[in-house]
């Protein structure tokens, strides 16, 4: 039986499933999120839907995503939790351990991805490194399991593909994205709808984040890499938010000659563990960061950020790590003498 077949049967067959995507979520994260859910609930499952982190605002015009939690409750029980567009089932986050890890072999996990790196965790595990993004894979489930398009599946499917695409302009662009995006349309997208509150507003807070972002670029000696960093001090001083950062590391990627483009962004998430780096005092304070990498596709930064515990895929990456920004700092910028 084919590992679609297996996981539809293993669906018909539960009673509450706990649906799940990582931290920091992005479109894709998010609109696999919603249509797998609500594909379940039009089986009449009882579903959860979860994300650990605060969804972006510029998906929070989505259909049900009022309905993803952070916290799940305490006397909840799972047979099934699905796991969308993680490379490693950590990204979910606590619930990894709170949940999942409670009782061995209870719920039974299903790992759905798209990302070349990931670990193959899991019961069942639907990975097809060739789909432009995990809605693509979701697309095909809903088809197979026979849940009617609805607009409010259609617009999820749709947004998950156009932001992990690029609206088109990444190299994991594939006939696919093409094909589903105009059936999206056919089943009551609108599409200005969703590029106007996916691209269409930014507030005062977020330009001049963006300014201070780029004020901070950095490019290696012979060109090929650029850094940009973000720190808590920037987020508390315009009045922004982790999500806000969406995209910044694009304007670093276009730099001309430009291989490599890096991210670091302080970690901001409440956690006393987390200590904050201040840029104006000593640059060797530890700190927790996220490391965001992308590339032109000469390199493949997914291979970069495995060997960091991270992962993703050949042009678009990450990972977290515990460091000074100094030799943070330092560290990346080696990278810059491999790149031809």
């Amino acid at each position: 039986m084919q590992v679609m077949e297996k996981i539809i049967r293993h669906l018909r067959n539960s009673e509450h499933v706990l649906i799940a995507s990582h931290v920091n979520p992005d479109g894709d994260a998010i609109g696999s999120l919603i249509a797998m859910g609500l594909s379940l609930e039009a089986l009449n499952k009882k579903v959860t839907f979860y994300n650990e982190s605060k969804i972006p605002t510029v998906y929070r015009f989505l259909p049900s995503v009022e309905r993803i939690v952070q916290h799940t409750g305490e006397t909840d029980t799972y047979d099934t939790a699905v796991v969308l567009d993680c490379g490693d089932v950590k990204r979910i986050g606590n619930l990894e351990t709170e949940t999942l890890n409670a009782s061995p072999g209870y719920p039974t996990v299903i790992n759905i991805d798209h990302h070349t790196t990931n670990t193959g965790f899991g019961n069942l595990q639907l990975i097809d490194t060739s789909a432009c993004a995990t809605t693509e894979i979701i697309y095909r489930l809903i088809g197979k399991m026979g849940v009617p398009m609805t607009s409010d599946i259609a617009t999820s499917i749709y947004t998950g593909i156009l932001t992990d695409t690029g609206s088109f302009r990444f190299s994991n662009t594939n006939k696919a994205a093409f094909e589903i995006c105009n059936e999206m349309l056919a089943r009551g997208v609108d599409p200005y709808n969703v590029a106007k509150h996916v691209y269409g507003r930014y507030s005062m807070g977020r330009l001049k984040l963006l300014n201070m972002a780029l004020d901070s670029l950095e490019i290696s000696y012979n060109g090929k890499l650029s850094m940009m960093t973000v720190t808590w001090d920037m987020l508390e001083e315009t009045g922004t938010q982790n999500e806000d950062v969406d995209g910044f590391i694009n304007y670093a990627r276009r730099i001309e000659d430009v291989k490599i483009a890096v991210l670091i962004q302080e970690c901001r998430n409440g956690n006393k563990s987390c200590p904050p780096f201040r840029a104006k005092e000593i640059a060797d304070v530890p700190g927790k960061f996220h490391v965001s990498l992308r590339s032109d596709g000469a390199v493949d930064v997914a291979e970069i950020a495995a060997d960091f515990g991270g992962g993703g895929h050949r042009t678009a990456a990450g990972f977290n790590i515990e460091s000074t920004i100094s030799e943070l700092k330092s560290g990346i910028f080696t990278l810059a003498d491999s790149i031809a």
